[in-house]
């Protein structure tokens, strides 16, 4: 599976907000499978974006046949456009169905590992952080990509309030980085967290 991560900064949020009900024009393409995301908590304007797609090769053929007309209806209505495409690796919680319907929230980590290091990081990812968040009430579900460049990593969960994704911060992220050695692993790490936009769900 691919997942696609849309950033932009919305400089007319009504016509942006407009152009995004002609997305669900994907519905009806060979090998898509969902997308959705919401706004930026943290930085006034900023929209995120996932897609989900059966292969690189039901995306390329979109991109290639129906990507610039359901694009048109937000030209205009943002700028600093980011995107960036990640292969599956596997589910954070099993069972992950890239839906939004259920979901409040949604965070996204963006990591940058050191070459030397991406088999730990890995595995960290699969032995440490994983079973933790899959322990904390309110995470639905996630997914852990990695980038074809092989050493950047995209770490998707969907939480069903605000409230459950706080408690997980506040009592586990030190103490988890330090046992996954995240330090020694990661060269550089971002992310957000996403109000989600039911609207903008295809």
């Amino acid at each position: 599976m691919l997942v696609k991560w849309m950033r932009c900064t919305v400089v007319d949020r009504r016509g942006f907000e407009r152009g995004q009900r002609k997305w669900a024009g994907l519905l009806g393409e060979p090998g898509f499978r969902a997308q959705g995301g919401g706004w930026s908590r943290s930085r006034p304007g900023v929209a995120h974006l996932f897609g989900f797609w059966e292969s690189r090769a039901f995306y390329d053929s979109f991109m290639a046949r129906s990507h610039d007309r359901l694009a048109a209806a937000q030209n205009g209505t943002h700028k600093d456009a980011q995107v960036r495409l990640f292969e599956y690796r596997f589910d954070v919680k099993v069972g992950f169905e890239p839906r939004f319907g259920d979901a409040d929230l949604l965070r996204v980590a963006h990591c940058k590992v050191r070459r030397e290091r991406v088999e730990h990081y890995t595995l960290m990812q699969e032995k440490v952080w994983n079973p933790a968040m899959a322990g904390s009430p309110g995470m639905l579900r996630g997914v852990f990509a990695q980038a074809r460049s092989e050493d950047e990593f995209l770490v998707l969960s969907m939480w069903d309030s605000a409230a459950e994704h706080g408690k997980y911060r506040t009592e586990r992220i030190e103490r988890l980085a330090l046992r996954a050695q995240l330090g020694a692993d990661v060269a550089a790490v971002g992310g957000d967290v996403i109000d989600v936009e039911p609207a903008w769900t295809v």
